[in-house]
């Protein structure tokens, strides 16, 4: 088992990584079993790689996750950063003893990693989203994710 401090986790939140093309608009999703899902991997201008999986319900349009990991190096196994859930389900954060069912975000912390809990297992109730979409665009806000910039013309034409 991996633990990473949460100072490391918040640098990997926030390191800068490129958009993927093919994120919006989302398009064509892979059919497994009774989930769509699309999986992007990013490599960081550090060379750090990541790994954006989406996941919607085929029977549900609020059961969905948005999950940002972090490849580990010389590893088979990503470290969840962020999970973007919908309203399908409702959590408990154990060591707080909070439940709630509502549109919720995971995120990675080094105090449950301690007693053996999934990295991401905490969430926070959020209001900044209410589907699929909207979660993606929270997580590329709130993930370090730029969007290029547009090209400027090399020169500027009079009229």
């Amino acid at each position: 088992m991996h633990i990473l401090s949460e100072e490391r986790i918040n640098a990997l939140i926030a390191e800068p990584k490129p958009e993927p093309s093919g994120l919006e608009p989302l398009g064509v999703m892979t059919q497994r079993n009774q989930h769509y899902r699309k999986d992007f991997r990013i490599v960081a201008p550090s060379g750090n790689e990541f790994l954006l999986a989406i996941r919607r319900s085929a029977l549900n349009v609020l059961d969905f996750s948005v999950i940002i990991g972090y490849q580990l190096p010389h590893l088979h196994t990503v470290f969840r950063l962020r999970r973007y859930n919908g309203k399908s389900h409702p959590h408990t954060n154990t060591i707080e003893r909070q439940t709630f069912y509502d549109f919720h975000f995971h995120t990675a912390t080094e105090r449950y990693q301690r007693p053996g809990f999934r990295e991401e297992h905490f969430a926070l109730v959020t209001g900044r989203y209410q589907n699929l979409e909207g979660a993606i665009q929270c997580m590329l806000d709130d993930c370090g994710f730029r969007t290029p910039s547009p090209q400027l013309p090399l020169r500027w034409e009079q009229e």
